[in-house]
């Protein structure tokens, strides 16, 4: 069964009838019924639609705690009778969709660590074949839109109607100011290839770190995003698992009221004429960076020709350090960050060393 884009796909948050962006929020782990219920009434009667909770955690690596088991669901229906809250978790096998089943589990998502393997996402599609929960998919582990797409279609070939994503970011080697970064080109391509699949952030997982969670959620919805997926603890320094990137109740629920939702489009015809002059200079600024990149590889392709004719190495790691060093001071003194400048030249130093590597061995 081939998945195509149909306002059906977003069929089910429309039901919600929700005046604001979608909001699923609880600990990383559920650690004691204490602790579940104590979250959950504060967050009940506020725009919080969905209360998550980690009861199987698969942790990078052994030995940390990897989440209460089966009996965290029946604190998670406790949840639900006492606050009205919708209930989520993730499922990463057979057995957990089976008892998340039994204890009626409103919403389940599959995990960046499940979504890497087809294996995975295919046994769980088998388990919840024709199901009427609600579905979500984080994205793989590492930039791969085709597998993010390819465990949606799994699940939709499985007869299950009410699907979405989630964007919790990427891992990298490199060190940066995120624990996953966001890539949000990739969320961005999967919105375009399927505009009316729900599309949530987890910016908590981007993050890492509790400072920046409300930059990345304002981020998520000036980009359109339809929902957030916020970890939520009453005492985020002591929680079993990912302490760092949690925030208290109070902290979300102050956060919710600052984020702004902006239109898609402005009514103002000055602004709209604006908007199309500058659009236009972007255009044409694209172009010449395009045709400049253009004229650089031919360039890249006379040095791969006299490396051959003298039998010289494509990598000269001492020249490129040069040019990366310069090429960020340079940025930074015309206001790029480091960041920026740095992904952009080693993506180009890579396209040239595949091109002289192309002319060396022709």
């Amino acid at each position: 069964m081939k998945m195509e884009n149909s306002p059906k796909l977003k069929k089910w948050l429309n039901e919600f009838k929700l005046n604001h962006p979608l909001v699923i929020a609880g600990p990383c782990s559920a650690e004691t019924e204490v602790q579940v219920l104590k979250i959950a009434n504060e967050l009940k009667n506020t725009d919080v639609t969905a209360f998550r909770a980690g009861i199987w955690k698969p942790r990078t690596r052994p030995g940390n705690f990897e989440g209460v088991g089966a009996i965290g669901l029946e604190w998670l229906q406790k949840v639900k009778s006492e606050t009205g809250l919708l209930t989520c978790t993730e499922v990463a096998n057979r057995v957990h969709v089976q008892l998340a089943l039994e204890h009626d589990i409103d919403i389940l998502w599959i995990g960046a660590r499940s979504t890497v393997s087809p294996f995975i996402v295919q046994e769980i599609a088998d388990a919840l074949n024709g199901t009427n929960k609600i579905v979500l998919v984080k994205n793989p582990v590492n930039p791969d839109l085709a597998l993010w797409l390819g465990g949606i279609e799994r699940l939709y070939s499985s007869d299950i109607k009410k699907l979405g994503v989630i964007h919790r970011g990427f891992s990298t080697y490199e060190q940066t100011k995120y624990r996953n970064n966001p890539e949000w080109q990739i969320p961005i391509e999967l919105q375009n290839k399927f505009p009316d699949l729900p599309l949530i952030c987890d910016p908590s997982h981007i993050a890492g770190r509790r400072d920046i969670i409300q930059d990345l959620c304002q981020t998520a919805l000036d980009l359109n995003f339809d929902g957030l997926m916020v970890e939520t603890h009453v005492d985020p320094n002591n929680a079993w698992s990912d302490a760092k990137q949690q925030i208290k109740p109070s902290v979300l629920i102050k956060m919710m009221k600052n984020l702004k939702i902006r239109e898609q489009t402005g009514r103002d015809v000055k602004f709209k004429n604006k908007l199309s002059t500058y659009r236009a200079q972007i255009d044409v600024l694209d172009a010449n960076i395009l045709d400049n990149l253009s004229k650089r590889m031919k360039v890249v392709n006379k040095i791969g020709t006299i490396k051959k004719n003298h039998n010289v190495s494509v990598l000269q790691s001492k020249r490129w350090n040069e040019i990366l060093e310069k090429m960020i001071l340079n940025g930074e003194s015309v206001g790029l960050n480091e960041e920026f400048i740095s992904k952009i030249f080693k993506a180009i130093h890579q396209e040239s060393i595949n091109e002289q590597d192309k002319v060396i061995n022709s």
